[in-house]
């Protein structure tokens, strides 16, 4: 079955720097998009950045857009998420997900989700 498992996370000052990881197994990982959505305590969770299956294009939200970068290993079955310049209003728990197909906009797995907290 398709299990997703982020590592990374943790307590970084305002202006650090994060890298996330999500190892995946149970699909074809080279066949398919890869994403990155957040959830902050009483929000609704929200998308961060997408990659496509081949690596070559990438989108973000506006709000992390020249700070966040997003990146894969096909090889290592693996998607990344280097944050830097964080700032508090980045705090959240940040899931990593699976899109649908190849060149997806829509998601159908998540895994259990890592906790990113930037403090003042």
């Amino acid at each position: 079955q398709v299990q997703l498992v982020e590592s990374g996370g943790g307590l970084v000052q305002a202006g650090g720097s994060l890298r996330l990881s999500c190892a995946a197994s149970g699909f074809t990982f080279s066949s398919y998009t890869m994403g990155w959505f957040r959830q902050a305590p009483g929000k609704e969770r929200e998308f961060v950045a997408r990659i496509w299956w081949s690596g070559r294009t990438t989108y973000y939200a506006d709000s992390v857009k020249g700070r966040f970068t997003i990146s894969r290993d096909n090889a290592k079955n693996t998607v990344y998420l280097q944050m830097n310049s964080l700032k508090p209003d980045d705090s959240a728990v940040y899931y990593c997900a699976k899109g649908v197909s190849d060149y997806a906009r829509e998601f159908d797995y998540w895994g259990q989700g890592t906790q990113v907290t930037v403090s003042s």
